[in-house]
């Protein structure tokens, strides 16, 4: 009977090991692939702008955003204006994120305040939020604060309307309990409402980041002397091309790079809830 049961063990054992495997050898295919994809991409890209199949002026080359690159970091230009952006970012993703909880815990705690609210906030959300830029100009003038308010425009209204979703979508069997043991809303807020939405509310997270980065950019191409925004803006109206492509270049790698942060921080939550 051991025996049986240490073969049973031993197999059991085998097959997960080579199940195992089996995974990392795909997830280490699939990464061979995306970068023989952007090889690819990048060499068809250098390879056409030296044989003026697309235009050098326009499109520029891999090897001219090198050298345009390595020229902005040598006279520290470019990494000041990454960290402006990142700066706005990070201050407009945290102002909506704090600010959509509160207004979302006041919609759920007073229901009457959610009706009445609700379809200006759908309104809001709505709006095309670039239309707001030049109005906040004029009303804060062309500075920090502006390009923060921006990108907290962008983002704020909708994560209101998906956290408070969410905030009512608990399960109604919890609140029950909750309150068949004598528990105020405070404490069906605290102890369920909230820990019930964390996946959610990281869901929505991960949306707003990228959202709060484009409302910085918009900002940054009215209302900046500095910045990603400002620095493809300025480069546009100048013809420096190199400079657009290598600031969306850097734009886009921001998001993934704030995005998979994110994304580990949900992991690693999702083991407490």
């Amino acid at each position: 009977m051991k025996k049986i049961r240490k073969t049973s063990d031993t197999c059991t054992s085998t097959a997960q090991k080579d199940y195992v495997k089996s995974i990392q050898r795909k997830s280490m295919l699939i990464r061979l692939y995306q970068i023989l994809l952007l090889i690819v991409f990048l060499t068809s890209w250098e390879i056409s702008a030296r044989h003026g199949i697309i235009n050098d002026f326009i499109f520029c080359s891999p090897s001219k955003l090198l050298s345009t690159f390595l020229t902005m970091v040598r006279d520290g230009s470019l990494i000041h204006h990454i960290e402006v952006t990142l700066f706005e970012t990070i201050i407009g993703f945290a102002l909506v994120i704090v600010g959509s909880l509160i207004v979302a815990t006041l919609f759920w705690w007073n229901e009457t305040l959610s009706k009445v609210m609700e379809p200006y906030m759908v309104m809001l959300n709505a709006l095309p939020k670039s239309a707001l830029a030049p109005v906040l100009i004029v009303w804060l003038g062309s500075n920090k604060t502006t390009i923060i308010v921006c990108a907290c425009s962008v983002a704020i209204f909708g994560s209101i309307l998906n956290i408070y979703t969410g905030f009512v979508n608990v399960e109604a069997d919890k609140i029950k309990l909750i309150k068949t043991l004598k528990g105020n809303r405070f404490q069906c807020l605290k102890l369920v409402v909230i820990p019930s939405n964390i996946p959610n509310i990281i869901s929505i997270m991960k949306v707003n980041i990228g959202l709060c980065l484009v409302g910085v950019v918009i900002g940054e191409f009215l209302a900046a002397r500095e910045g990603l925004g400002y620095v493809i803006i300025y480069g546009s109206q100048t013809f420096k091309m190199g400079n657009v492509l290598l600031s969306i270049l850097i734009l886009c790698f921001i998001a993934m790079i704030l995005y998979l942060i994110l994304e580990k921080t949900e992991k690693k939550l999702s083991d407490y809830f």
